[in-house]
């Protein structure tokens, strides 16, 4: 299944998939995953989403989990030249309206307190602070960051605040950062 939203398109990730994941992956992250991450993810029935521009170029990637109570997503992320221009909003309602399609109740997830642009996406969009993981995270110099968890019920609020052109046309369903 793929989907296609304003300038952005969706499909499954696959296997071949993976030399553009961990190119972004390394790029943005100082503790990144691992390519065996990822083959597990995927080896695993998970669901792995890849996001691309109009010229077919990778610019980000998403990993959810399900479980019988909610949707766990383990990883949302963008190339860096794709960050700041809320494209991350619109992949992250798209997943929302997904799994909410799909049945999903709530989504949970996990963020580093230090991700200020996360966090502030993650409230912008009606998640919640519900607990923390302590050294959840590895850190610089073998310490350890707690992880803030946050969760929603489905679906996601509506943006309040004008949004640009291409996220208010489709933000029905759900998308953008």
């Amino acid at each position: 299944m793929a989907a296609d939203t304003v300038g952005l398109h969706i499909r499954p990730m696959s296997l071949t998939d993976l030399d553009e994941v961990m190119r972004i992956e390394s790029a943005i992250y100082p503790f990144p995953w691992t390519r065996g991450n990822f083959n597990d993810s995927l080896r695993a029935g998970y669901d792995c989403w890849r996001f691309e521009d109009d010229r077919g170029l990778m610019i980000g990637y998403a990993i959810l989990m399900w479980s019988p109570d909610e949707v766990h997503l383990l990883n949302l992320s963008l190339d860096i030249q794709a960050q700041g221009r809320r494209l991350g909003e619109h992949c992250l309602r798209w997943l929302a309206d997904e799994i909410h399609r799909r049945g999903a109740p709530a989504l949970l997830l996990e963020v580093r307190p230090s991700n200020h642009r996360a966090l502030r996406l993650y409230e912008r969009v009606g998640m919640q602070r519900i607990g923390v993981r302590r050294g959840y995270y590895p850190y610089f110099h073998g310490q350890r960051e707690d992880a803030l968890v946050m969760r929603c019920a489905l679906p996601l609020v509506e943006p309040t605040v004008a949004a640009p052109a291409a996220i208010a046309r489709t933000a029905g369903c759900g998308h953008a950062e």
